[in-house]
């Protein structure tokens, strides 16, 4: 029998997928803060507002909107989440990455996930562009804990290299080409949402 959390996200990306008409997303993208507006260049988008589809919560952050968003970008079908919630709204960490599982039911194997975060690195400007390679989790907790699926991801998996290679080269290619400048960068995860004292900053500064 199955169990009724993994039973959940099945339920809600069948309901994604009555609603679409069976639309095959490839490329999943969470949008983060202030970039909500990237939805706006999905063609033939289908919206979906997160109070309609079962199980998923609602995003009370500022600027997010609070909308699943499934369409073409370029040619390519991608499913964005146009805002997302916060373990700091008060979500237990199970409800914060139902979409991500969700996502993943639909058949989604490549994942961008954006956000605006702050720096301890005095050579970086407001706004600019940095690609995660490794992170550091300080939020007390860990998303894969609990039962399993192993349809949507094995119980175990190896974090020595969990941002695509290839992703992260593509993107510094592209920006390139466009004549922006990225960064490479550790993210450092905390609950927040108070932001970190002096001694914190100093304690993870390198």
């Amino acid at each position: 029998m199955m169990d009724q959390r993994i039973k959940a996200i099945y339920e809600a990306a069948d309901y994604i997928r009555e609603r679409t008409g069976g639309f095959v997303p490839k490329v999943g993208i969470i949008l983060g803060s202030g970039l909500g507006k990237l939805a706006d260049s999905i063609e033939s988008p289908i919206i979906i507002p997160y109070a309609e589809i079962p199980r998923f919560s609602r995003s009370t952050a500022i600027g997010h909107k609070g909308n699943l968003i499934l369409g073409t970008i370029a040619g390519k079908p991608v499913c964005a989440m146009q805002g997302r919630f916060h373990y700091y709204e008060g979500y237990p960490m199970p409800m914060v990455v139902f979409p991500t599982r969700v996502l993943a039911a639909l058949g989604i194997r490549t994942l961008i996930v954006t956000n605006a975060s702050g720096s301890l690195r005095e050579n970086l400007s407001p706004a600019s562009l940095v690609l995660i390679t490794d992170h550091i989790n300080f939020m007390g907790t860990n998303p894969l804990i609990g039962i399993n699926d192993d349809n949507l991801g094995e119980r175990f998996p190896s974090l020595n290299n969990p941002y695509d290679p290839e992703l992260c080269s593509l993107a510094d290619e592209v920006a390139r080409e466009l004549e922006i400048s990225t960064f490479k960068g550790t993210y450092i995860a905390v609950t927040g949402p108070s932001l970190e004292t002096k001694a914190e900053c100093n304690a993870v500064q390198v």
